[in-house]
């Protein structure tokens, strides 16, 4: 019999039907924010992971105007700095759960499925506008029911990021296509002193490569990546390795991740999200560099997006403070502050056109994907691909074995562990 993913915890079903008992004696929740009046004082919690100072800075003033415009709600916010899906799944097994905590898309379909999360639907007013956020973001959230289990805080798609400089002096364009880019990566190769193009080889940031010749990463909750489409697919990126020796991997030049051998300028060219512009201008201030939309594969757009959104506890006592707290964070007003200095980007698109990101040198392309993005998900057993495509796929781009084999042993790995669950 299947176990539910996260029950890898080792925790016993007994302890979790002692939670599922416990739920009974809930408060009656209002469906709407109602007013200021004089109510009774209530203290939510909130559970998130940490950030940098200023991300940490931001939450505390957009927390701050919402018990300014909910005198009677006090928020005790929790930050788990380490192993945070493991502390929120043993915290709500343990019927201690905080009421709103950070859901990552990522994560959501395996926690959905357990039932630990309350829907959101009932709550929503015709004022909170669904309709605003932008719609891939927001499905993320959506259970095999329809429901809505969270609402999208913010967010990041993939943009192609260049050296200005060195575009320059190549005379080159900046790549529109793939085939384009391919070409481009080859022509400001310089040995092994600079890449034209670094790599991520992992699923998280190739997902949208591998299905844009058709075939499919997962199906039916299994492994398909070794579908000869999906091969297709990827072979360009082993080849700007192996074949044009224009691209590498981070660690090949002693970089810890994309952003970091692109400020060193190790790379013409690299594929990351939002995060790498303020970490560029703050570390690698004398790298000139511009964002572009990630180049078309055959014609067609495609980018990932990752995105967190805030989630209530099913079994919160709190739940009508707890649905005002996720609806001024996730409302226009908390939005707008928590994104307003462009460390995340904002889900709903009346806030991003209103803080000018989707006209921002930078940010515009990244705001661009938004709507046709793939969302970094798909169904439960997610981790236990990742992690066999991973393995498999970084030894197929370093030349150790073909990609066709690698993709092949992985899947096959990958399908026989999630049988065994």
């Amino acid at each position: 019999m299947k176990k539910k993913q996260w029950f890898a915890l080792g925790m016993t079903t007994m302890l979790f039907g002692s939670v599922l008992a416990g739920c009974g004696s809930e408060e009656k929740t209002a469906k709407n924010e109602g007013s200021n009046q004089k109510e009774e004082q209530v203290e939510v919690t909130l559970a998130g992971w940490g950030g940098n100072p200023m991300e940490q800075k931001l939450l505390k003033q957009t927390l701050d105007e919402f018990e300014k415009k909910y005198p009677n709600i006090k928020v005790k916010h929790e930050v788990i700095s380490d192993q945070y899906m493991d502390v929120i799944k043993t915290r709500l097994i343990g019927g201690e759960g905080p009421d709103v905590f950070y859901l990552d898309a990522f994560e959501a379909p395996a926690m959905i499925e357990t039932g630990v999360l309350e829907p959101l639907d009932d709550y929503v007013t015709d004022d909170f506008d669904i309709n605003d956020f932008e719609k891939p973001l927001l499905d993320a959230f959506k259970g095999p029911d329809g429901k809505i289990y969270g609402f999208p805080k913010d967010y990041s798609t993939l943009a192609l990021f260049y050296n200005k400089k060195m575009f320059e002096e190549a005379g080159l364009d900046v790549p529109k296509t793939w085939d384009e880019l391919r070409e481009a990566a080859k022509k400001l190769t310089k040995g092994t002193e600079v890449y034209g193009f670094g790599v991520a080889p992992e699923l998280a940031r190739l997902y949208y490569i591998a299905e844009s010749k058709g075939g499919k990463v997962v199906t039916d909750n299994k492994a398909s990546f070794a579908d000869p489409k999906v091969v297709e697919a990827l072979q360009p990126i082993v080849d700007m390795r192996l074949k044009d020796k224009s691209a590498a991997q981070p660690s090949e030049v002693g970089a810890g991740w994309g952003g970091e051998m692109f400020g060193q300028q190790k790379a013409a060219m690299v594929i990351e999200g939002n995060w790498a512009i303020p970490f560029l201008q703050e570390t690698f201030p004398n790298t000139p560099f511009g964002t572009a939309e990630v180049p078309t594969i055959d014609g067609k757009k495609g980018t990932m997006a990752y995105t967190v959104a805030y989630v209530m506890n099913k079994d919160s006592q709190k739940k009508e403070a707890a649905w005002k707290l996720i609806s001024f964070l996730t409302g226009k007003e908390g939005m707008k502050i928590w994104t307003s200095k462009g460390f995340a980007l904002p889900t709903r698109k009346s806030v991003a056109a209103e803080l000018g990101y989707d006209k921002d040198e930078l940010r515009a392309a990244l705001v661009a994907g938004a709507p046709y993005a793939t969302v970094w998900q798909n169904g439960t057993n997610l981790p236990i691909i990742m992690n066999n495509f991973n393995n498999q796929f970084v030894s197929a781009f370093l030349g150790e074995q073909p990609l066709a084999e690698a993709l092949k042993k992985a899947q096959d790995i990958a399908n026989k562990e999630i049988e065994a669950k």
